[in-house]
């Protein structure tokens, strides 16, 4: 049988995967998919998906959709601490702490001025046949489940791999450009000498997905609750809950709950034994469940040495894997491929040497060890919650009983340990509340053109994002009357892959510039020009983040990142505007 070509092969189908698909379809280039799986995953696994995310999808028509089946904002937008959900002892059903997160309660006003995207709840076993219902409609007969990579050469030109179609048991030799791996680390990246450096199993976590009616107990303002009792000491000991939708709130038909397990245990894995565990946990003796699946993982923080070998990228799982605190593990996987399509379809058009590659390296990596990072902190984390608590792990349940009823106790040392635990548990807000975290992430050099400017200051705890138009930083959020129709400035740049050049009322001299480079290089530049009749600044929302004067200008990357501004007028925009382009495109 004879090769099949395309400019890229995409190995593995997950949340990475099928997001590079439907990105590399709307930037109008040709791959295949292949996944050795017959399905999307079953596991549940992760959920939050951050603003970044969000204006990722909604960049790429995904997001009203995700919406309208996700967690509404008002059902997601607190998170608990608690000992049970039912129960009839002084101790049950009691809560510790609630704080606002993700964007809810006295967050709303900040997170909405900076995004045009709320932050979702959607887990990721419906949202990946969401992702892959959308890929395989945008790249028909291109988008290959029960397919398996099993063996892959690169040379200088390209790349042969070898997939074994497992239904029919036929071979299908793949020639193309380049390999995405997005496989979660199990087959490329080893066979290619990829090592994950950082701490492996740090613990075992049994993960079980059940169907349960929880409405008589549930808080439906909270995401996630977090147990804390006595039999099972702190709070990975005792476990967290969220629901899993498809109905949102209090009447969640399905559940998963996470608690950590002894790695030799013999019933981990057990559907029936885990049920008397589930009961005894929430505290609710004859409450009827029905387990989906019972599963259970390791706890790693993990990044790979390397994102790129010759003509393989990594990206997802295969290039880090988080403990899943602060939910980074499948939103940075998202940002991947967001920065990687562009600089792929760039480089299969022409537009771009090879070289734009190497800048996929350069700037996604420091962003997977800083959320790594991050992920194995806000882990750690929760034992100094239960520790600001007075509850020592290592304890008889009879001694941490103790402790808990003077927690509770209606006298002044009971309100001085609350009061403690209160100030202790505002930490965790570096899971919660991770504003900055999530969409101020910046890139120090690789695919921009630094100006020399300082990076403003950043919150050490993650929360306070500061919008900038330094190059490198994402572009700001603002809203405009732009084209007849209010739009962000995310807006401005679409689906297709092409650069925006905003600039000011006076700046009308950047658009012959940008005109003239566009013809130069080949590329798809549109230039947007604030402050005119066509487009108008809404409440100067921009003009009190844009960094520029009247007759500057800001050059915006196809994934929203900004890769080089003037910061005012220039006796040479063409030249410079060009010179700026090269630069970014490796030419």
């Amino acid at each position: 049988m004879p090769a099949l070509n395309v400019p890229i092969l995409i190995v593995g189908g997950g949340g990475c995967g099928l997001t590079t698909s439907l990105l590399l379809s709307n930037l109008g280039i040709d791959h295949l998919l292949v996944e050795r799986h017959v399905t999307t995953s079953h596991l549940p696994k992760a959920h939050y998906l951050n603003q970044r995310t969000m204006e990722i999808f909604r960049q790429h028509g995904l997001a009203e959709e995700i919406y309208a089946v996700g967690t509404p904002m008002p059902l997601m937008g607190k998170v608990r601490w608690c000992t049970t959900l039912g129960g009839q002892d002084a101790l049950d059903a009691r809560t510790f702490q609630t704080i606002d997160a993700f964007g809810g309660g006295e967050l709303a006003r900040t997170y909405l001025k900076d995004s045009p995207g709320p932050s979702s709840n959607y887990p990721q076993v419906r949202l990946e046949p969401l992702l892959r219902r959308h890929a395989e409609a945008r790249a028909p007969g291109r988008v290959l489940f029960n397919h398996e990579l099993r063996h892959f050469t690169q040379d200088t030109e390209g790349i042969t791999a070898t997939v074994i179609d497992d239904k029919r048991g036929k071979t299908l030799t793949v020639r193309s450009q380049f390999l995405v791996a997005a496989d979660g680390g199990k087959t490329v990246g080893p066979q290619l000498g990829v090592q994950m450096q950082g701490p492996t199993n740090l613990g075992r976590i049994l993960s079980s997905h059940v169907t349960a009616d929880l409405s008589a107990w549930w808080d439906e303002t909270c995401l996630i609750t977090w147990f804390i009792n006595p039999e099972g000491g702190g709070v990975f000991g005792s476990g967290a809950m969220v629901p899993m939708g498809p109905t949102w709130g209090r009447h969640s038909e399905e559940w998963v709950i996470h608690c950590s397990v002894a790695p030799d245990d013999p019933e981990r894995y057990d559907e029936v034994a885990v049920i008397p565990r589930l009961r005894a946990l929430l505290k609710l003796p004859t409450l009827e469940i029905k387990v989906h699946k019972v599963s259970d993982w390791a706890l790693d923080a993990v990044l790979a040495d390397r994102y790129q070998v010759g003509r393989v990228l990594l990206a997802g799982d295969a290039a880090h894997r988080h403990p899943p605190t602060t939910g980074l593990g499948l939103n940075t996987a998202i940002q991947d491929a967001h920065n990687l399509a562009w600089k792929l379809a760039a480089v299969i058009r022409g537009q771009a040497d090879p070289a734009l590659l190497a800048t996929y390296e350069q700037e996604r990596r420091p962003i997977g060890m800083r959320n790594v990072d991050w992920a194995l902190f806000t882990a750690t984390n929760h034992a100094v919650l239960d520790a600001g608590m007075g509850f020592p792990p290592l304890h008889s349940a009879t001694v941490r009983r103790a402790h808990f009823e003077l927690f509770f106790a209606d006298t002044p040392m009971g309100a001085t340990r609350r009061a403690r635990a209160a100030e202790v548990m505002a930490t965790q807000r570096t899971e919660f509340q991770a504003h900055d975290l999530e969409i101020g992430f910046a890139y120090a050099a690789g695919a921009l053109l630094p100006d020399g400017s300082a990076p403003p200051a950043r919150d050490p705890m993650g929360g306070r994002y500061v919008p900038t138009t330094r190059p490198g930083h994402r572009l700001p959020h603002a809203w405009l009357h732009h084209a007849g129709a209010r739009q962000s400035t995310h807006d401005l740049v679409g689906q297709r892959g092409g650069f925006v050049l905003i600039t000011g009322a006076a700046g009308e001299s950047w658009r012959a510039a940008a005109d003239a480079a566009a013809r130069t290089l080949d590329i798809s530049l549109d230039t947007v020009v604030i402050g005119t009749a066509h487009t108008t600044d809404i409440g100067n929302e921009w003009a009190a983040v844009c960094g520029i004067t009247p007759t500057g200008a800001v050059l915006v990357r196809p994934d929203n990142h900004v890769a080089w501004r003037c910061q005012a007028d220039s006796p040479d925009p063409q030249g410079e505007l060009l010179q700026a382009l090269r630069a970014v495109l490796a030419r």
